[in-house]
């Protein structure tokens, strides 16, 4: 049977393990966010400083900044949040299924576009005025 000792420490959620990978995960994202920042000619510290960071996801993108503003919406972040991600995608000559693939499995994506030969292609939106 089991003692209370070891049954405490079953039940005490999850182990040492979890957290060292999940943090080392945590690390890594900050190293890949950095680089690609570097790569867009930003800086690469931005990554980690909260609202400056989607600021410069939003310049990188080609969106205005005041695009901010709806990242505060519910539901509506969510969208705004997919379409930055094709932009920015598509600012370092990616498609759609790229950005797909950063929206699902940002892992993986995020560190291709990091380490990969793509390079940073400056978009400006332009948007028309009415007559």
């Amino acid at each position: 049977m089991y003692d209370n000792m070891y049954a405490s420490e079953m039940s005490s959620g999850p182990g040492i393990v979890f957290w060292i990978f999940y943090f080392a995960l945590i690390i890594f994202m900050i190293f890949v966010q950095w680089k690609i920042y570097v790569k867009a000619g930003k800086p690469g510290w931005g990554c980690i400083v909260p609202i400056y960071n989607v600021i410069l996801q939003l310049e990188i993108a080609g969106r205005p900044i005041w695009w901010i503003f709806l990242m505060f919406i519910p539901f509506v972040n969510i969208v705004v949040s997919i379409i930055i991600l094709i932009d920015f995608a598509k600012a370092f000559g990616k498609g759609t299924g790229f950005a797909i693939g950063m929206i699902f499995l940002p892992f993986i994506f995020f560190p291709i576009l990091a380490f990969d030969s793509s390079e940073y292609q400056e978009t400006i939106h332009i948007v028309s005025e009415p007559y």
